[in-house]
């Protein structure tokens, strides 16, 4: 199909050996004949490297980027990952290196949380300008992709994850010595777009370890470690506070930032080899950007993950003061609250990763947990305005974690099926997901409290409105309906 795209090769001949043969096909059936297609010109024209340069990489055994490298070469028969205790003690270890780069941001956004009136009689600042050190992070974490994604293209994954891990490990310390306000708020700000590196890259190198199905097992099983920074991170706050005052956090979160630092320079090998990386400064850089978007489906699966995070950004602000201000809910009974719905967005995540990855199609799985969303929203919103007349705190809490728990179907498969489109510009990619997730999340946050203090329904509304929005992005620019056309067989990424 000419919608198909570069991910969403379809094969003819017979049963796909690996995840990495399933995106290198191309039109409606033909192998590749490494002839460069459409948005994959420039990773494409690399791609067909002589057989006795390609060898040595396959078969070295030295780093975990070499084995992933084989799988460039199309011909391996098998995963690396599968190759003995060794390469799964590697994959292990590059599993905890990548859940720590993308646990970092919550940790850093979550674990200050419990300081924030502290904060405020600390540096004798209003509530408002205290308030402005958790945008500014925000603000900085998604900018701060757009800068590091073209840049992991270029220079390779290291160089600027390094780069960003030591100029945040600086901020933190910075924001720990902060003398007023107005320098925390500054500090906090180059805090989110040093951290950024890490949520962008460690997608990037995802993307170029893995692809297919096993590309969304990854994205899941990450899920099982990104995923538990929200629960423990206002509790870790809350005992740093015991003993502590606010800026103990902040030291806390430097030594944090340090030790992974040094982990990501001992242990994560490059892995972007160089006749892979893009060459040409920022016009280089904003061509690419361009010519992605430019992709309708995938800035389809790009503004349905977006809407959805956005529906979980309008939990996450919403939550304590719904729980706990209309419900009249004890802290220990929303922080118990909290953290089950955490649990169930991570098994549900793991699930996806270890049951349904394989058996059933990425867009059949999305679509199911956009569908769930989008219900829960609905189911929300009816019973916060009085629908079924008064409701206490359980059907609402049920509904909560219904909701939450269906974003483990959402989350890690609009990821994997965007970046099975862009092995050219996995950095690219990569960066602009996580902007569009964080700006559509940080616009809808503050609308769960426009009509005030003692109602529910405009989270259930922002909810309901983000999730329908997602719906639609996913039917009406991704349209599987039209990549559905594969012969019967293993699956493939467009099935």
């Amino acid at each position: 199909m000419p919608e198909s795209g570069p991910s969403q090769g379809q094969t003819t001949h017979g049963p796909i050996p690996t995840p990495r043969t399933e995106p290198r096909t191309a039109g409606a059936g033909a192998p590749v004949a490494r002839t460069p297609d459409t948005g994959t010109r420039s990773a494409r024209s690399q791609d067909a490297p002589a057989p006795e340069a390609r060898t040595p990489q396959a078969r070295t055994p030295e780093t975990r980027t070499a084995s992933r490298t084989g799988r460039e070469g199309r011909t391996a028969p098998a995963p690396a990952v599968a190759a003995g205790p060794a390469a799964r003690r590697v994959g292990l270890l590059v599993t905890l290196v990548l859940g720590g780069l993308t646990a970092l941001p919550p940790l850093s956004m979550d674990m200050y949380l419990p300081a924030l009136p502290e904060v405020t009689g600390s540096l004798g600042a209003p509530a408002a300008t205290v308030q402005l050190t958790l945008t500014a992070c925000l603000a900085g974490m998604a900018l701060g992709q757009l800068v590091v994604g073209p840049m992991s293209d270029k220079w390779g994954r290291r160089r600027p994850l390094l780069i960003g891990m030591v100029v945040y490990v600086l901020a933190t310390a910075a924001c720990a010595l902060a003398p007023n306000a107005a320098l925390l708020v500054s500090f906090r700000l180059l805090q989110g777009l040093a951290g950024a590196a890490g949520i962008v890259i460690a997608r990037a190198v995802v993307r170029d370890l893995y692809d297919g199905v096993e590309m969304a097992r990854f994205f899941s099983t990450l899920m099982l470690i990104s995923g538990v920074a929200p629960v423990v991170a206002p509790l870790i706050g809350g005992q740093i506070l015991r003993v502590t005052d606010w800026r103990g956090v902040f030291h806390v979160l430097t030594v944090v930032g340090l030790l992974l630092t040094l982990v990501v320079w001992k242990w994560l090998h490059e892995t972007l080899p160089p006749a892979r990386r893009h060459d040409g400064g920022v016009g280089s850089a904003l061509r690419t950007m361009r010519g992605l978007l430019a992709d309708r489906v995938f800035t389809g699966y790009m503004l349905s993950g977006g809407f959805a995070f956005a529906a979980l950004f309008a939990y996450i602000s919403a939550s304590p003061f719904v729980v706990q201000e209309i419900y009249g809910a004890s802290p220990q009974t929303f922080s118990l609250l909290f953290g089950v719905n955490s649990i169930g967005l991570v098994a549900v995540g793991q699930i996806n990763g270890k049951l349904l990855v394989g058996r059933v199609s990425l867009d059949k799985a999305l679509a199911t947990g956009l569908a769930v969303i989008t219900l829960a929203s609905a189911a929300l919103l009816l019973m916060t305005s009085g629908v079924f007349g008064p409701v206490g705190l359980v059907p609402v809490a049920a509904g909560l974690f219904v909701l939450m728990s269906a974003m483990g179907l959402a989350m890690p498969n609009t990821n994997a099926q965007a970046l099975m489109r862009t092995p050219h510009a996995a950095g690219s990619a990569s960066a602009l997901l996580g902007t569009c997730s964080f700006l559509v999340g940080a616009v809808a946050s503050p609308l769960v409290g426009i009509a005030g203090e003692h109602t529910a329904v405009p989270m259930a509304l922002v909810q309901l409105v983000c999730a329908l929005a997602a719906v639609g992005c996913f039917l009406g620019l991704c349209r599987p309906w039209q990549r559905t056309a594969a012969p019967a067989g293993p699956p493939t990424m467009g099935r």
